[in-house]
């Protein structure tokens, strides 16, 4: 991934590692953040938001079914 804030971005020439090409992403995961060639907070946000939404889902499905609060810390 290569971020380049200049107004006229110029075309980039490849990148080379090794005798091998380097190839460009739009996006990466680094230690759980997600990192958008142009730096904006948005992926990352959602993608959290997404995986809270899932664990609060499944939180609510243990409480219907009775299950003591101290089971469901472990969760």
């Amino acid at each position: 991934m290569v971020v380049d804030f200049r107004k006229n971005a110029a075309p980039l020439s490849p990148l080379t590692l090794c005798d091998s090409p380097v190839t460009t992403v739009d996006s990466f995961c680094f230690l759980g953040s997600i990192i958008t060639q142009d730096l904006k907070w948005e992926l990352n946000i959602s993608s959290m938001t997404k995986k809270a939404q899932q664990r609060m889902f499944f939180l609510r499905q243990l409480k219907k079914f009775n299950l003591p609060q101290t089971m469901m810390v472990h969760f």
